[in-house]
C-alpha cells in the first residue's frame, strides 16, 4: 500500500502536506529542506535510519510509515481501554474529568477542537498516568553506537551492544513513584513532576529516536476519551478483571481476555449540551 502510495504521487507529481510527503521527500533528497547539517551526515548514521547515499529506501519508507500508524492507531486504542477501566475503578477521578471536559466543552460551544482539548490539564494528567502505569511497550531496545562507560559504574558498553530498557519496571519503582499501583494523575502536577529525573518516563521513548507518531497517539487518545465521557458513563460489571491481568501473547500491552465494562449513557439535560 504504501509503495503504491509513493508511486501515485510520484508519477502523477501529487505533493501534500503530510507525513507520507515528507517521507518522500527523504526517499528522494535523504533529507529536509529545514534539515540543518543533513548534508554532513556519515555512512554509519545514514544507514542507522535507513538511508542511503541517494535517499532513503522504499523498505524504510515503508518501516517509518507502518511504525507511525501502529503507534497512533493501537496503542492509541489499548491506552484508552486501560484509562476507561481506572475511570470505572475510580469513579471519583472520572467524575473530576468529565466536570473538565463538560465546563471546555461548554466554553467552546460544545465543539471538540485542539484549542478545546489542549486546555484539558487534568486530562493530560491522567493520559500520562494511564501511560505510566500501563506503558504500551513494556521495553525499550536501543543499540550502542559507539564505546560508552555508564557514569558511576565499571559497566561498559561496546559498540553494537544491545540495550534493553524495562519500561514497565521502571514506571512502577517506588524510588520515583510511591505506592505504584495506585492510579494518581497528580504524579504529573508540575511541582510532581520537577521532582523526578525526566528519563524515569518513558511509554514512547526518548531522545532522537523518541516514538515518531506520539503527538498523533495522544491527541487521538485524548479525542477519543473526551468523545465516550462527555457522553456516557463507565464502571466496573461483574466481568471486570480486579486486578487486571495481562495477555502474556501480546507484543503491546493489552488486558487479558479483552476488556469488560458496564457503560451508562448519561441524562439528557448533559447529551443536549453536549451534542
Amino acid at each position: 500500500m504504501v509503495q503504491e502510495t509513493v508511486e501515485y504521487r510520484e508519477k502523477n507529481n501529487v505533493k501534500r502536506n503530510d507525513f507520507m510527503q515528507l517521507l518522500i521527500q527523504l526517499k528522494e533528497k535523504g533529507s529536509l529542506d529545514s534539515e540543518q547539517g543533513a548534508e554532513d551526515r556519515t555512512e554509519e548514521e545514514m544507514n542507522g535510519i535507513g538511508e542511503t547515499a541517494d535517499g532513503l529506501s522504499m523498505n524504510s519508507l515503508a518501516a517509518q510509515a507502518f511504525v507511525f500508524f501502529l503507534a497512533g492507531f493501537e496503542t492509541s486504542s489499548t491506552t484508552m481501554t486501560f484509562c476507561l477501566y481506572e475511570m470505572s475503578v475510580n469513579p471519583d477521578i472520572q467524575e473530576r474529568l468529565r466536570t473538565e471536559i463538560d465546563m471546555v466543552l461548554e466554553k467552546h460551544d460544545g465543539k471538540l477542537s485542539y484549542e478545546a482539548v489542549q486546555e484539558m490539564s487534568y486530562l493530560d494528567k491522567v493520559v500520562s498516568e494511564t501511560l505510566r502505569k500501563y506503558p504500551p511497550l513494556p521495553t525499550v531496545n536501543r543499540e550502542s553506537s559507539k564505546k560508552y562507560k555508564i557514569p558511576e559504574t565499571d559497566i561498559v558498553l561496546d559498540t553494537g551492544t544491545r540495550v534493553f530498557i524495562p519500561v514497565i519496571g521502571l514506571h512502577h519503582d517506588p524510588k520515583y513513584y510511591p505506592e505504584p499501583d495506585r492510579f494518581d494523575p497528580e504524579r504529573f502536577s508540575e511541582e510532581e513532576k520537577q521532582k523526578r529525573h525526566h528519563y524515569v518516563y518513558l511509554p514512547f521513548g526518548e531522545g532522537p529516536r523518541i516514538c515518531i507518531g506520539m503527538r498523533f497517539g495522544l491527541m487521538q487518545t485524548k479525542v477519543g476519551l473526551v468523545s465516550l465521557l462527555s457522553k456516557y458513563q463507565f464502571s466496573v460489571s461483574k466481568k471486570t478483571p480486579v486486578p487486571l491481568m495481562f495477555d502474556p501473547r501480546s507484543f503491546i500491552l493489552a488486558p487479558a481476555g479483552g476488556m469488560w465494562l458496564q457503560i451508562k449513557k448519561r441524562s439528557m439535560e448533559y447529551a443536549e449540551l453536549l451534542l
